[in-house]
């Protein structure tokens, strides 16, 4: 059997990337709740078990705990709250701390070893701290190997157990070796072996695909973006002709969407694909509507809607449906495991489907990460065209029309966000940035034109850089490609005399506007 690393989920905004970090080095990974039985975790055979942060104190009422029986199945490392629980449950004292630490801490490594191995004595590192409580006095056996100015147990270590906890976050990129860190855990610790790569996912999934569906048919809604691209693709790999893929022209694609999904599809791929117009019905299903949370809840549902009347026109019979899926679309939806988290905005393929709806869904992508779903997308052979392409939200431009969505509204913001697109192309910008787009706001500005007074339709850009969607930041464009995007929106899109570029990182923004 092949390694793999259970994660268990105490509610830290941070858990995903504990499982990022561990696929990093190429060990499988999964999230589980903290309400998994000590035999079920037996069950599962881990090689490790990581515990992550979380909002709560040991001794809230209530607060998510562990049966001490865990740490004797397989390695342990406590993060943050995994760190004061195993500490806890053992016996030890866990208090508030005198100084909460949030953000940045310098880290002081006192004493080498398995977790630490490679550090040297009395080297410090900074490290990203999210913490109330801390370890006051830890239990027999244990003892301390890293410190802060505030925290004097900043990371311990048993001394003849596999077990250890750290305050500070590995797993999060502002902390200098976390990645060590963590590589230490899994191959000095648990003796993993860095086995899952793309290849061995794709082997996988198409196993499990393909003792699900059995010899049913199944559809797939193609959006035009990376994710129905790979998961269509992931798909076909598994059960070939029995997949019909459906491309909606929703009335919502940017310039050209339509012509370039049924030439890569049908010419590259071999996908049995049908298109099907329903913009009209889109459209007038969307009219007058503002509030981003009703638009999306209209589109997924109208997509339910498209897909039901294709199945009966084109795939008769079929049982499932495809989704493209991914981690942050379902963590920023939802909290699945119970956490603290709250909806940020509700996805299309998450929270938007129909009561109801006679699919069962296959999400095959659902618990990757968005550069992780381009490496399959590459294993699977797909053009780089596509898998390098920036995200493109399953509502569409319904989302980056910010007011009622109308034909003409689209027709603007559809000619801004191609001009941009092709001037970062231009410029060699592409594939530095993780996803940029123009949005139409629902304010018009005063401008001059000629000698004529105007007061016309305001567009923003957004741009960002980030890993895999979770955090980003504004890219910080040179100041005459700018220039050069502003002065060709204002000249060439009639009905627009004002570019804003949006500065803000997420948090505490999100990406899209809606």
């Amino acid at each position: 059997m092949s390694s793999r690393i259970l994660i268990i989920d105490y509610g830290s905004q941070y858990t995903q990337l504990i499982a990022r970090r561990v696929r990093e080095a190429r060990v499988y990974s999964e999230i589980h709740p903290p309400t998994r039985t000590a035999q079920w975790i037996r069950d599962w055979k881990p090689t490790g078990i990581i515990l992550s942060g979380g909002p709560n104190s040991v001794y809230d009422e209530g607060a998510p705990t562990l049966d001490a029986a865990v740490l004797d199945i397989a390695p342990v490392l406590g993060v943050c709250y995994g760190m004061n629980l195993i500490a806890h449950i053992s016996g030890g004292e866990v208090t508030h701390a005198r100084e909460r630490e949030y953000g940045r801490a310098e880290v002081t490594v006192v004493a080498g070893g398995t977790l630490f191995d490679g550090f040297a004595r009395g080297e410090r590192f900074a490290a990203w701290m999210s913490h109330g409580d801390q370890v006051r006095a830890l239990p027999a056996g244990f003892t301390p190997i890293a410190r802060t100015a505030n925290a004097p147990i900043a990371a311990y270590r048993h001394e003849t157990r596999p077990l250890f906890g750290v305050q500070f976050h590995p797993e999060v990129a502002h902390t200098a070796r976390g990645t060590d860190i963590i590589a230490n855990f899994l191959f000095q610790a648990c003796h993993a072996e860095p086995s899952w790569t793309p290849g061995a996912f794709v082997e996988e999934e198409v196993a499990k695909i393909r003792a699900l569906v059995g010899a049913k048919r199944v559809i797939c809604g193609l959006s035009g973006g990376v994710d129905s691209a790979v998961a269509a693709a992931l798909v076909h790999r598994a059960i070939g002709d029995q997949l019909t893929c459906v491309f909606v022209d929703t009335g919502l694609l940017r310039l050209h969407e339509r012509e370039q999904v049924e030439r890569t599809f049908r010419a590259n791929m071999g996908i049995h694909l049908v298109t099907v117009d329903a913009s009209r019905r889109f459209l007038d299903a969307l009219a007058n509507v503002e509030d981003p949370e009703q638009k999306r809840t209209i589109i997924g549902h109208t997509f339910i809607d498209v897909f039901e009347d294709a199945t009966a026109q084109h795939a008769e019979g079929a049982e499932f449906l495809v989704q493209g899926t991914l981690y942050p679309d379902v963590i920023e939806s939802y909290s699945p495991r119970g956490g603290p988290s709250v909806t940020i905005k509700t996805h299309h393929n998450v929270g938007g489907l129909k009561p109801g709806m006679k699919f069962t869904l296959i999400e095959p992508l659902r618990e990757l990460f968005k550069d992780e779903v381009r490496n399959v997308g590459r294993e699977l052979g797909l053009p780089e065209e596509m898998v390098g392409r920036h995200p493109f939200p399953g509502p569409g431009l319904g989302i980056r029309v910010l007011g009622p969505v109308t034909e003409p509204a689209l027709d603007v913001l559809r000619r801004a966000d191609a001009i941009y697109l092709e001037e970062i192309r231009a410029a060699g910008l592409y594939d530095e940035i993780w996803q940029a787009f123009a949005v139409l706001l629902p304010i018009r500005s005063v401008g001059v034109m000629g000698d004529y007074r105007t007061y016309e339709n305001v567009v923003a850009l957004r741009a960002v850089t980030s890993t895999d969607g979770m955090t980003a930041d504004w890219f910080p464009f040179p100041h005459d490609v700018l220039g050069r995007i502003s002065n060709r929106i204002i000249n060439e899109v009639r009905g627009v005399n004002r570019v804003a570029y949006d500065v803000s990182s997420k948090p505490p923004a999100t990406i899209e506007w809606e």
